[in-house]
């Protein structure tokens, strides 16, 4: 059987102290109120009754019944009463009067006594040895109702039950609404709970109006946030342990393949030299032409591990940022020369220093040019523009071709990663690792009109 929770738990408990109280208060209140009408009642009908045996008594005294009769008679005329008789001192009856009901009933004797007035002592000298401190001279019966006072009790105690049900009824709600509103907050961080469990890491609870739930969600959102952080810590340490582990294992690749595959490679290209010259090959030759092709593509792949494994210790001193673009453009102008590409420059129009390597920084932009290229399928133009920003200095090369795919945005970066047939993809991942050692990054992104933007961050000197 499931447990109950909070709210249930409040509403039961409320519940169970307002029916007690209100069933010891009503209780209670009835039987004192019972008491008190009771009281009130009975007293009023032993007035009744004493103030017929005082009346009564001079009819007793000279047997007048027909006086005695009236008596009873407007006696009769008072509410709840339903019968008066008038006995003499031998329990005769002197006069009754008595209306059919069929309420309960109860009686209730009043002695008449005899008075002690000097004019009654004198009027009635035959009847001195009476001793009236000690004889009635007969005593009335007064038969009442008590339906009437039994039904008011009734209509009170219906009327408080329903009172008190009321009450507890407005107290149950009220409270209903109070208990809700401080559970709630429980139930939605209960959810958000269940939420980051199934891997929603984004979710974040409403503070509420109470300042208790409210610093509640505060500190758990604030939980959240730190959760959030130290996974994004944990996985960059394991991204960088899985990366150094590759840049190790790629450390022993590179020796391997510089023993094992530079050095025969480099004794093919010295024998296709040879052979070339002892039959007299021209360079024109398609087959020739392909094999040394193939052999500058391995040579150039082999340099690519090497340089990416063993990274150079980059060379600091002061360069001019205008000068080293415009020297990079030129080159690399030289080698695309027979190609339909224009590459148009943005330089600053004031010298700018950084303390770079400047052999390091023109194979990193000769990577970054070379992919711009590739993009643009070796035609259109490519920008390269350089702006400055405080003390931080940009270097944008920006092409035009298709853009880099949303799912690729954060691959593009990293080793081996290459979306083309041909390519080791280091380059760019060659160009993050220098530009780390010279305090710089490099970032890209899509242009709204087309094309992709690769940014080169620098300090400047």
């Amino acid at each position: 059987m499931r447990n109950p929770g909070i709210h249930a738990r409040l509403l039961i408990a409320v519940f169970a102290l307002i029916g007690c109280t209100t069933f010891a208060l009503g209780y209670m209140g009835i039987n004192i109120t019972r008491q008190f009408v009771q009281t009130r009642f009975e007293e009023r009908i032993s007035f009744l009754a004493k103030y017929l045996a005082l009346n009564a008594e001079l009819g007793i005294l000279i047997d007048d019944r027909p006086m005695l009769q009236r008596l009873a008679v407007n006696l009769l005329s008072e509410k709840d009463v339903v019968g008066v008789t008038v006995f003499d001192r031998s329990d005769g009856k002197l006069a009754s009067i008595l209306k059919e009901t069929t309420e309960p009933l109860s009686v209730i004797d009043v002695p008449v006594l005899l008075s002690r007035s000097q004019e009654v002592s004198q009027a009635f000298q035959w009847n001195e040895d009476v001793d009236a401190d000690s004889l009635p001279i007969g005593k009335v019966r007064i038969v009442y109702s008590t339906g009437g006072i039994e039904q008011l009790l009734i209509n009170m105690r219906n009327r408080f039950i329903w009172l008190s049900s009321g009450i507890g009824v407005l107290a149950a709600v009220i409270f209903y609404f109070l208990s809700h509103s401080l559970v709630a907050p429980l139930t939605k961080l209960a959810q958000a709970a269940r939420d980051v469990e199934r891997g929603n890491r984004d979710m974040r609870v409403q503070p509420g109006s109470l300042p208790e739930t409210r610093e509640l969600a505060l500190a758990f959102n604030s939980m959240l946030d730190s959760l959030e952080r130290s996974s994004g810590a944990l996985e960059d340490v394991y991204r960088k342990m899985i990366q150094q582990k590759n840049l190790a294992e790629m450390g022993k690749f590179s020796m391997m393949v510089a023993h094992e595959v530079k050095n025969p490679l480099s004794i093919i290209k010295s024998s296709l030299d040879i052979l070339k010259e002892d039959m007299s090959i021209t360079a024109d030759n398609t087959m020739v032409a392909y094999m040394e092709d193939e052999i500058q593509r391995l040579n150039r792949l082999i340099e690519d591990f090497l340089a990416f494994a063993h990274p150079a210790k980059p060379m600091l001193r002061r360069v001019e940022i205008n000068s080293l673009i415009k020297e990079i453009v030129m080159r690399f102008e030289l080698q695309k020369a027979k190609l339909p590409v224009k590459i148009s420059t943005d330089l600053l129009e004031e010298p700018c220093h950084v303390n770079a390597d400047p052999d390091l920084i023109i194979r990193v932009f000769d990577n970054i040019l070379k992919n711009a290229f590739e993009a643009n399928g070796d035609r259109g133009s490519v920008n390269v523009s350089v702006s400055r920003e405080g003390e931080m200095l940009y270097i944008d090369v920006k092409d035009q071709g298709g853009g880099i795919d949303p799912e690729n945005m954060e691959k593009i970066f990293e080793p081996f990663f290459t979306t083309r047939s041909k390519g080791s993809g280091l380059g760019l991942a060659y160009a993050v690792q220098v530009l780390r050692t010279h305090g710089g990054a490099i970032t890209a992104k899509n242009k709204g009109e087309g094309g992709a933007l690769f940014r080169v961050t620098l300090p400047v000197e």
